[in-house]
């Protein structure tokens, strides 16, 4: 469906995306990740065609250049004239997009219903709220709709019941077209996504399936205190891939996997130590995520 290839943008010295290439398959949702300032916001405005690329390749449906009716995009902070009727708006965006008249009218009274704002319709945009029009720029980017669907940070104006409702219509959404999206909320991802593309400093850090990630990344850390003294003995134990802090009498390390937990309190108990605290604490998605973006 969508395939970027080695993807850069500069702006004199500044190298805003550098060497960025992955692929959005059709019904697919793929989360941009990274924090403020990785590149994620450039990125999509290239994919969306309102920046033009420094070098490498884009591609939608194996064209270069692809009819952008065939893109919805949602910028993070969608523009409106205050004084249209979110009907007025969506008739004056279909027919930008191409749509009939006919077509707009058939097509725009269901967008509302969708997005939830069918009682708001003939209201002004100036007397909407944030999570309002966001959910009209969603409207706005579905109504011609299109093949890929392009979202800016698309929950980050709405309360915690308007991000569940629209998380809730992306996973509906790709079963119709493809989804990109970015968010710098890991939970948003976790919900609605196929695969994650990590950016940092404008490169990608990591890109796959999540549960990829836990298993790449994830490691289990254990807490382990006795009342004699651990320092020199854990150091020993060829399991122990990195202890994170020690004092004489208690320790907290990292081991591959509950297993090797189990080895190391029976060497425990063979040994003669008397253990007083055992636990385990397997790292969150969030801890991992935090692990490869400041890695």
């Amino acid at each position: 469906m969508l395939s970027i290839e080695s993807l850069c943008k500069s702006y004199r010295h500044h190298q805003a995306v550098n060497n960025v290439s992955f692929h959005v398959n059709e019904n697919e949702c793929v989360a941009l990740l990274g924090p403020n300032g990785a590149g994620k916001t450039t990125t999509l405005q290239m994919l969306a065609g309102l920046l033009s690329p420094t070098s490498g390749t884009i591609k939608l449906l194996g064209e270069k250049k692809p009819d952008r009716r065939l893109i919805g995009y949602l910028p993070q902070y969608p523009a409106f004239y205050s004084w249209m009727t979110a009907y007025e708006f969506l008739t004056f965006a279909g027919r930008l997009s191409g749509l009939s008249k006919k077509k707009c009218q058939e097509e725009i009274g269901e967008m509302l219903k969708f997005v939830g704002l069918q009682e708001s319709a003939h209201k002004r945009i100036g007397g909407y709220s944030g999570g309002m029009k966001q959910r009209l720029g969603l409207a706005q980017a579905l109504l011609h709709k299109p093949k890929l669907l392009i979202l800016d940070e698309p929950v980050s104006a709405l309360d915690p019941s308007g991000r569940v409702e629209v998380l809730d219509m992306m996973q509906e959404l790709k079963k119709h077209m493809a989804v990109l999206f970015s968010t710098h909320v890991l939970h948003d991802a976790e919900q609605v996504c196929d695969q994650v593309v990590i950016m940092k400093n404008g490169e990608i850090s990591w890109k796959g399936e999540l549960q990829q990630l836990k298993k790449q990344h994830q490691t289990n850390v254990f807490t382990l205190s006795v009342k004699e003294k651990l320092k020199g003995w854990l150091e020993e134990k060829p399991y122990v891939s990195d202890i994170v802090y020690m004092n004489p009498s208690q320790a907290v390390f990292e081991l591959p996997d509950t297993l090797a937990g189990r080895t190391l309190l029976s060497d425990c108990i063979r040994t003669g130590l008397t253990v007083t605290h055992f636990e385990q604490k397997t790292e969150s998605l969030e801890d991992v995520y935090l692990k490869v973006v400041h890695a």
